[in-house]
C-alpha cells in the first residue's frame, strides 16, 4: 500500500488525498450512449456518478427515489482475473462481468428488459 504522505521540495511532510477510480472520456462516452437511448424509450430517468478509492460507479435509475435499476462498476483491481467492468441489476446480482466495456454494455442491447430486471 503506498504512503499517505509526501515530500514538498523544502523538505516538510504533507498528506496526499488518495487517488480514486474515474471513467475515461471515452468509458463514459460510451456509458452515456447507452443511457441516453434507455432514456428516449423511457426505461430511466436520472443517474449518479461515484468514484471511490478501489471502483467506480455509474447508477441509472428508473426514478430518483429508488435505489438504482443498473449499476455499472469499473474495478481495474480485477482486470486480470474477472475483468474490471460489470453491470449490477437492483438486488446486487452481476449481469455482465468482462474486460471490454462494450462487450460488457451488450446486455442493454436486448429489446425488453424483462429479463435482467
Amino acid at each position: 500500500m503506498s504512503d499517505p504522505m509526501s515530500w514538498t521540495p523544502e523538505g516538510m511532510r504533507v498528506s496526499r488525498p488518495p487517488k480514486e477510480v474515474w471513467f475515461d472520456r471515452a468509458e463514459l462516452s460510451a456509458i452515456l450512449r447507452v443511457y441516453g437511448r434507455l432514456v428516449a424509450s423511457g426505461d430511466l430517468r436520472d443517474y449518479a456518478i461515484g468514484a471511490f478509492a478501489d471502483h467506480a460507479t455509474f447508477c441509472m435509475y428508473r426514478r430518483a427515489s429508488e435505489a438504482p435499476t443498473w449499476t455499472i462498476e469499473k474495478r481495474p483491481d480485477l482486470s486480470r482475473k474477472q475483468g474490471a467492468w460489470s453491470v449490477v441489476n437492483a438486488t446486487g446480482q452481476i449481469l455482465k462481468r468482462g474486460r471490454e466495456l462494450d462487450l460488457v454494455l451488450r446486455i442493454f442491447d436486448r429489446r425488453r428488459f424483462d429479463v435482467i430486471d
